[in-house]
């Protein structure tokens, strides 16, 4: 076989053998697909990577592609090959990341697509969730799965296309039809149609998996009509998931690893133990707690979920998920047209002294956590005569922090913890604006990781322990590199000023609608909080 690739070079099948001296982590994210190839030290030496397309049919809609993503997915597998001269002969495994909640539902004869993945940022099915709290069901998803009735989870986007897509549910109660996340839809093109299966981890993002059982949940598919038939297989994150295909890596590697992007984030830092916390600063912002063997029940608004599955046993974890963040970047340089690069965005910024009272908040999509507001809508507030390019610029990086700062808070009440410091990785987290004012509102350091691929990384320890290229987490550990350490600065009055300031914000997106209202600044009113067995 031979493969093409640009300006007319092939990669063509090797009479050679080779010693399996990597492992290869692909990141399928929300704006871009990559490939990244990991040696035994854990350092990154070769990756490559596709930007993706979003679409917004209508208002609140998002839509992508699902052969777009999965054509270059293989296609930057084979460039970052070609790039380093690493073939698939010295792969020993391969991981997949992937963005989590996003909806694929396809033909499980022909592989065909039935509709576009509908993605985790749509909210076309907030009714349906909205139904459900005012049916009652609420509490029952919430205890079952950790979450909150809510369009972000994949169940109601099944449930749409079932609906909404001719002769879906036919097809469905037929049994033709299957349902999966991205990393369902990778393995099972990439073996060849011969696994259909996701790990706990993103299997628990989708609404209908029980964490406690750690089973696809019979209430929760009637309650959506949904067949049973349609679900992937549910395995460890570090697990066998088959081995991809000779079409597109001609030794066949196995797929070993699969973890939700976040998930793989937790691990990529080694938040191995009770109490460590990260925070992703990418389209979104998402920071998850390990909580070892305890599923907290969240009364801030935040959800329980788990974190990571590998060596026959599971963690959980507390997640906070921010639905903009580097997207507000995106959307000053694109939309608005203020910043011709996301590079010049950190200088703007420092050229103002403080915010001058303007605060931005982006619920363009509503609010996540610990908010959980449909309804919200976004809003730049504070301006004066003397605002200009660079005052909207700091808010805008200012919201990333002031989002963090509350989902934090919230993840300290629950758990019943004081944190002593936060890891980051993500695009934003380069940011020295942005993680300098992170560490000044939370009044602990920030702690940047040496990769910004920590995505990919964590994916490439799971599949390199599944194929046992690595031995333990400890020696994991051992390849952890800091890149700098936010130490905070700002004065207690100036904080709770600016604090007080960005809830004033907050509370004006939210006045015409009634979203959830936790207790972020203090422990419950009882006086109670959630144990965190550390």
């Amino acid at each position: 076989m031979a493969i093409s690739l640009p300006g007319n070079l092939t990669l063509k099948n090797s009479d050679f053998s080779f010693e399996s001296s990597y492992i290869m982590a692909l990141d399928s994210g929300t704006t871009s697909v990559r490939a990244v190839i990991v040696d035994e030290y854990g350092c990154i030496v070769a990756q490559a990577s596709r930007p993706l397309k979003t679409s917004y049919p209508h208002s609140g809609w998002v839509e992508q592609d699902p052969m777009e993503i999965l054509a270059s997915q293989i296609a930057v597998m084979i460039e970052v090959q070609y790039k380093s001269g690493i073939h698939s002969g010295s792969i020993a495994a391969v991981g997949i990341s992937n963005q989590r909640e996003t909806t694929v539902v396809w033909d499980r004869e022909s592989g065909q697509p039935i509709y576009n993945a509908i993605g985790w940022q749509c909210r076309r099915t907030a009714p349906i969730a909205a139904q459900l709290v005012a049916d009652g069901h609420g509490e029952m998803i919430r205890a079952k799965t950790g979450l909150m009735p809510d369009a972000y989870f994949s169940a109601t986007k099944i449930a749409w296309i079932l609906d909404n897509v001719s002769g879906a549910r036919e097809m469905a109660e037929a049994g033709r039809l299957v349902f999966g996340t991205i990393d369902s839809w990778l393995i099972f093109n990439l073996t060849g149609g011969l696994v259909h299966a996701t790990d706990y981890t993103n299997a628990s993002r989708t609404m209908l998996f029980n964490i406690h059982t750690l089973t696809w949940d019979d209430d929760l598919l009637n309650l959506l009509d949904i067949p049973r038939s349609m679900l992937p297989d549910v395995r460890e994150s570090a697990s066998d998931y088959g081995r991809v295909s000779r079409e597109v890596m001609t030794h066949m590697p196995p797929i070993m690893g699969v973890a939700g992007d976040q998930q793989a984030s937790l691990f990529g830092h080694c938040c191995f133990n009770p109490g460590q916390t990260k925070n992703t600063y990418g389209t979104g912002c998402f920071m998850l707690m390990n909580t070892g063997d305890t599923v907290v029940d969240s009364r801030c608004g935040l959800v329980s979920t788990i974190g990571i599955a590998e060596g026959g046993h599971v963690s959980y974890a507390l997640e906070g998920s921010i639905f903009h963040a580097g997207s507000v970047i995106q959307w000053l340089r694109d939309k608005l047209g203020i910043v011709s690069s996301t590079s010049e965005v950190s200088d703007v910024a420092s050229s103002r002294a403080d915010n001058g009272g303007c605060y931005l908040v982006p619920a363009f999509s509503g609010l996540g956590a610990p908010w959980w507001d449909a309804d919200a809508r976004g809003i730049l507030c504070g301006l004066t005569a003397a605002s200009d390019r660079a005052t909207i610029v700091r808010a805008a990086c200012e919201s990333m922090a002031y989002q963090s700062y509350d989902v934090l808070r919230a993840m300290e009440v629950d758990a019943g913890v004081t944190l002593d410091n936060l890891y980051v990785d993500g695009a934003a987290s380069r940011n020295d604006f942005i993680m300098q004012f992170q560490a000044d509102l939370l009044n602990i350091p920030v702690i940047q990781s040496e990769s910004v691929e920590t995505t990919a990384l964590g994916v490439a320890y799971l599949a390199g322990l599944a194929a046992e290229f690595w031995e333990d987490r400890e020696e994991i550990e051992q390849n952890r590199t800091i890149a700098e350490r936010f130490d905070p600065r700002m004065g207690e009055e100036r904080r709770a000023q600016v604090l007080a300031g960005w809830h004033d914000a907050v509370a004006c997106t939210r006045s015409h609608a009634g979203g959830w209202t936790p207790s972020v600044s203090a422990p419950y009113e009882d006086g109670s909080a959630a144990t965190l067995r550390v």
